[in-house]
This record gives C-alpha cells, structure tokens and sequence, in this order.
C-alpha cells in the first residue's frame, strides 16, 4: 500500500478513536516517551561552554533513533497495519477538535471552568482572562495545532514514511520543550527550535490554504499575506491568520507569560474582538472541514500513486 493509502486509513482511525484514556492508562504515549529521551537529553547536555553543539547533537542522535524505529516497524511482518496505528497515534485531530471543544463548553458554564479547560492547550498565563481572551487562545491553539498536530505530520508521512513522521514528532516535542528564549534554553534548544521552524515552513502555508479551501473565503487570503508576518513565529502565523480571517475574529494581541505582559499585534484585528463559546464552536466545526478537506487530498493521492 501507497504512503497515501496508510495516511487515509490513520487520519480515519485517529478521527475514530482519537486517544482513548484506557489505552495509555496502561502504556505511555510515544510522544511521552519521546518527552522523556528529551528531558534525559536536557539533563545531562545542557551545561558547559557548547550548550548549543551539545543541544544540536543530541537532537539529531534522537532524531536519528526517531527515523531508525520507524523504519523498523514498517519492515515488521504486517507492517503495513502497524503504520497505520502507529501514524494514528501520532495525529491528534480527534483529540485537538475535543479540547477545544472542552473550552466552548466550560464557557457556557462559568469563566473558572473556561480558564482551567483553556489552561490545558495554551502556554501563556490564564488566571485572569476574560471569556474574550479564554475564546482567542482556544482558536489560535486550534489553528497551530491543526498545523503541527495534523498538516504537518501528514505532510511528513507522505514525503518520507513513518520515518518522516517519526523525527518530525521528535523535533515537534523537543520545540515545545526546550525551544524557548531564556537563559536556561536559548542555547540548548536552539537547534531544536531552527529545526521546527524548517519542518514546520510548508506545512504551516498550505494548512493555511487548506483552511482556505474549507471555508470557501477566498478574499481571506489578502488578510493572511498582510498579517502572517506579524507573528512572533516564521509559521504560526499561517494558520492562524487563516482561521482568524475565515471565522472574521481578531486573533493573537496582549497576552501575559509568566507574570509579563506582552503586547503582541493584533492578527485580522478588524474582525470581532467581544467573542465567546459561540466562535470557538465555529472553529471546531473549521477544523473538521479543514480535515475533511485534507482527508480528500490524500484520497486523491492514494487514487493516482
């Protein structure tokens, strides 16, 4: 079977399944053990004078590792059934639409419960947001990790296999772990960070477009070139100006990280900036056409490879 006839049996099993509780009650998440080959990495590299050749290094031993075991797996008898788990596992389209979902519904019951349901799927600081500001960081969580959780893993599954899939969630997790600016991993995670950058360029551009495609709002495109750029991140940007000029909402501006205000600019900040569970609700339903969308391109690549 075609890398797109896997792809289009896995996004359909993880649109399925999702990540049941019962299953990593019992095992951990790969992406969880990939977290600890990152921590142990961080633990014992990240000191000394050549904290970024260390960080560099150990990424690509681990990346390295990454593509090795994916490689396996698709050489193991059956391994075309366990591609496709295994690259279920890996996508997170299910699981992203529910904790999105989750803020919309915490909305509609009071501020507290909103902001301890946003709190799971956003980095920045959430003990006094307002509903407004609960519904922006649920749909820019919704539109990166379509991105990063969806896009960009199917993207890689198609260029080089599991493999491909492989060292892209390992570059993906380490971003998120040590792809910060700060004195204890500016260093250290830089690689890591370049590296996601790299992966993540295409992939964030044609999420945008598929976001595009799904919504049928042409003229959103003039607003994604104009403020993409504007994000703090080369991709994030993308997608989530997409989703903010599809859904006619005013994304990203002020937000607090650690106790420090940041005055990000607005993305599409003509859209409508008093909104609440109502426009989350129309991001999950964006992000399902968005899948479906995505499901029908990879259709058309299994038919004709």
């Amino acid at each position: 079977m075609s890398c797109a006839g896997v792809l289009v049996l896995a996004l359909l099993l993880d649109a399925l399944v999702g990540e049941p509780d019962w299953a990593w009650k019992r095992a951990p998440h790969p992406a969880v053990l990939m977290g600890r080959a990152i921590e142990m990495l961080e633990r014992n590299l990240n000191e000394g004078d050549n904290r970024f050749f260390n960080g560099a290094l150990g990424i690509i031993v681990l990346a390295a590792l990454a593509g090795l075991l994916g490689s396996a797996i698709s050489h193991l008898p059956l391994g075309g059934l366990f591609e496709i788990i295994v690259a279920a596992i890996l996508l997170a389209q299910k699981s992203l639409a529910q904790h999105v979902q989750a803020v919309a519904d915490a909305l509609r019951q009071s501020t507290e419960e909103a902001r301890a349901a946003v709190a799971m799927i956003v980095g920045r600081d959430t003990q006094e947001m307002a509903d407004d500001a609960i519904a922006r960081g649920a749909i820019e969580s919704a539109a990166e990790n379509f991105s990063d959780g969806v896009v960009a893993p199917a993207f890689w599954f198609l260029i080089a296999g599991l493999p491909g899939l492989m060292i892209y969630k390992l570059v993906n997790t380490a971003d998120s772990m040590i792809g910060y600016r700060n004195a204890r991993y500016e260093q250290f995670g830089k690689f890591a960070a370049r590296l996601d950058d790299v992966l993540n360029w295409i992939p964030a551009r044609l999420t945008a477009l598929i976001l595009i495609l799904a919504s049928r709002k042409w003229s959103a495109w003039s607003v994604i070139r104009r403020d993409a750029p504007l994000h703090r991140s080369p991709n994030a940007g993308w997608p989530e100006a997409a989703m903010a000029s599809t859904l006619g909402v005013a994304l990203s501006g002020p937000r607090a990280y650690h106790g420090e205000m940041k005055d990000f600019q607005w993305v599409n900040g003509e859209g409508a900036r008093n909104i609440g569970a109502k426009e989350v609700d129309q991001a999950v339903d964006a992000l399902w056409s968005a899948w479906l969308v995505l499901l029908g391109i990879v259709i058309v690549l299994a038919v004709v490879t």
